[in-house]
């Protein structure tokens, strides 16, 4: 069993991307890993655009992030790149926060123009944080994902692709945790 933290980018608790994250870490949890989900909407806004490092739930983010051997990060697509709200908090990680980890960039867009943000945008800051290994990611638009009273459902197009990323981002963990 490994250690994964899912980091959720979205600004909003009702938007498509909340709803997306949550249901790929339930997933994870059903491949038997210990996750953590992380709506980084819900740390101390004061804490984030002040940078402070010493927060208790910002210092507990980065052990929990320390302490995994792998780091879903999933955001909306804004002005073609992941949100601001997750900047702020990929940008207080220390220098190689994801030294050693394997990453999985999970974006959501209106549009497949953003599909490029996942390798001009989010992959390169998950490298400079030093991610081991950064499997592809995947990209899905936001009218392929539907949010109900049950849960998630996703359009046929992006389902089966993105849940194979995800049990491939699964299947590798454990490889690199032993």
């Amino acid at each position: 069993m490994s250690s994964i933290v899912v980091l959720s980018g979205s600004p909003s608790a009702t938007s498509r991307t909340a709803a997306l994250t949550a249901h790929l870490a339930e997933r994870l949890c059903a491949h038997g890993h210990e996750v953590r989900l992380v709506r980084v909407r819900d740390l101390p806004p004061a804490a984030l655009l002040h940078a402070d490092t010493t927060d208790p739930a910002i210092a507990e983010v980065t052990a929990a992030i320390e302490a995994a051997e792998g780091v879903v990060v999933a955001s909306p697509v804004y002005k073609a790149a992941y949100s601001g709200l997750l900047k702020t908090l990929l940008d207080l990680l220390p220098q190689f926060a994801l030294a050693g980890k394997t990453a999985l960039p999970v974006l959501t867009g209106g549009s497949p123009a953003h599909v490029l943000a996942l390798d001009y945008a989010l992959r390169p800051v998950l490298s400079s944080l030093g991610a081991h290994h950064i499997v592809p990611g995947w990209f899905v638009l936001d009218r392929h994902i539907e949010v109900s009273d049950t849960g998630v459902v996703l359009h046929p197009d992006a389902e089966a692709p993105l849940l194979s990323v995800v049990d491939t981002f699964s299947r590798v963990l454990p490889v690199l945790a032993t």
